[in-house]
């Protein structure tokens, strides 16, 4: 107004000309002009009265300013659905809502005003609620930063700190939270399958941070994701965007989402005592429901459900059929009798892929077996006994893996020994599940000759039939500590080894 003041000052009061007024204020003649016009029409007279406030002087003179002329009776756009229209489609622009106001008000706001207004109440929105998500797009992961205390043994007090896994979408900021009790990858996993099953749908793309559980090397350019979540993301057919290093603006919306969480459950929570991790996560079931379906959103007036549902689920790829199953990841070498050892126990592969490194993916329930990325295998796992797995379909039929070693050579072989040479590979290879389990074995036995000799290898043999040793280690454990050049106990009167299920054998009077 100090300006206004003086250009009216030097018009009335100097009588000076237009362009001169310009000049000394610093301004342009087409300014000092607008302004004698409004003051003429705005009733006033100079000098002006002490009453005349700036305020009033501003009003007076510049009451139309902010609206064009003839436009004062425009239909006000309904913001809140244009900018839900904006995130509902990526191919939605200014322009296209424009046309669609101006031909239902042809007397409307034309382009750039409509876009002016727009830009200028979107501005006042919160910073979160500026960035551009597209509906169903961005599923943004984290773990909040505090703990919360569970009481796990009510007659001790034991306490255990619970973590809390929060999940947020882009566009409607849906929460979701629940308590797990580390950040390892089985709760990470686990974590997001519940969030797909009550999102009801899947996201096109995941964003969590660079926590070990889901991005094993950070990187700005080129992160490497951990393989099971990577499993998991193409089990539910998403993708995974791990956030840049050092760059909490591209997961911005889940930090908000973080701090909302720490006050909304974490503060009304403080009071309450947990025995389980049950407890707790009904706990933030019922805070999560108030927060998602009750609570409307500052300047866009729904709330987190009707925004979801109008916008986030339309857009959301379905769910599988099955859930994601929990997979862990080994990394083996098929042994010559085509069969890999899998926590402590044999599981065979088609006998064309001994000697071969594979990737055994084990679950709760089965076990799989990869080469170069391909199945080759698959078995229900068994537990850690040393014991074989075998798919008849595995074996060879009339070409065996390891050359001519057949079960009719091994007990040729042994017989040339032995009788209790014989014998022992006899029992070897009845005791496995199929003959084939025990070539290794046979073969190893057989090929002590070559270092100890006939004579003595058969006296191993015999005595490694009377203590039960039925494996490759007991005979070359008597062959080493010279258990066989010791006294032989009493046999039969035909001095052959008796072997049935009925006689416990020397071994069991020691």
């Amino acid at each position: 107004m100090r300006q206004v003041r003086e250009i009216l000052r030097l018009k009335f009061a100097a009588d000076l000309p237009r362009r001169e007024i310009a000049r000394r204020i610093g301004i342009s003649p087409s300014t000092v002009r607008l302004t004698l016009e409004r003051f003429a029409g705005s009733g006033l007279d100079w000098p002006l009265s002490d009453d005349v406030t700036d305020a009033r002087l501003e009003a007076l003179l510049f009451k139309g300013s902010g609206s064009k002329q003839g436009h004062r009776s425009h239909v006000e756009p309904d913001w809140t659905t244009i900018h839900r229209e904006m995130k509902r489609h990526k191919h939605v622009t200014l322009s296209i809502l424009w046309e669609e106001y101006a031909a239902q008000h042809p007397d409307g706001y034309r382009y750039s005003r409509f876009c002016e207004l727009y830009r200028t109440w979107e501005g006042k929105l919160p910073v979160t609620m500026r960035q551009s998500y597209v509906a169903g797009e961005k599923l943004f992961v984290d773990y909040v930063g505090d703990t919360v205390p569970v009481i796990i043994d009510r007659l001790t007090g034991e306490i255990r700190e619970a973590q809390i896994f929060v999940a947020v979408l882009g566009a409607s900021s849906l929460t979701y939270a629940q308590a797990t009790w580390t950040q390892t990858v089985p709760d990470w996993i686990d974590a997001h399958c519940r969030a797909f099953a009550a999102i009801g749908g899947v996201p096109h793309l995941l964003v969590p941070d660079n926590t070990k559980a889901a991005v094993i090397r950070a990187c700005f350019y080129d992160p490497q994701v951990n393989r099971t979540y990577a499993e998991m993301a193409a089990h539910y057919d998403t993708a995974i965007l791990p956030a840049r290093p050092r760059k909490p603006r591209d997961k911005a919306k889940v930090e908000a989402c973080v701090l909302i969480v720490e006050r909304w459950l974490l503060g009304r929570l403080r009071h309450r005592q947990f025995h389980g991790l049950v407890e707790l996560n009904a706990a933030i079931g019922e805070m999560l429901a108030q927060l998602n379906d009750h609570r409307p959103l500052r300047r866009l007036g729904v709330t987190r459900r009707q925004l979801f549902e109008d916008i986030d689920r339309p857009a959301l790829k379905p769910l599988p059929i099955e859930p994601y199953v929990l997979a862990e990841w080994r990394i083996r070498r098929v042994g010559l009798d085509y069969h890999v050892d899998v926590e402590g126990h044999f599981y065979s592969v088609p006998h064309r892929f001994a000697r071969q490194q594979v990737d055994a993916r084990l679950t709760s329930r089965t076990v799989e077996i990869f080469l170069k990325g391909e199945r080759i295998a698959v078995h229900v796992r068994n537990s850690g006994n040393g014991k074989h797995t075998t798919v008849p379909e595995h074996m060879p039929s009339s070409h065996r893996r390891f050359a001519d070693w057949t079960i009719e050579r091994i007990r040729r072989d042994a017989s040339i020994v032995g009788p209790a040479t014989a014998m022992l590979c006899e029992v070897i290879l009845e005791y496995r599940p199929h003959p084939e389990q025990g070539f290794r074995a046979c073969m190893g036995i057989l090929r002590l000759v070559k270092t100890f000799g006939p004579e003595r290898l058969e006296a191993a043999a015999s005595r490694a039939l009377d203590i039960g040793g039925k494996t490759y280690g007991s005979v070359k454990s008597i062959l080493d500590n010279n258990l066989d050049r010791q006294a032989v106990p009493t046999r039969a009167a035909d001095g052959q080894a008796i072997h049935h299920p009925n006689i416990r054998g020397a071994r069991y009077y020691h």
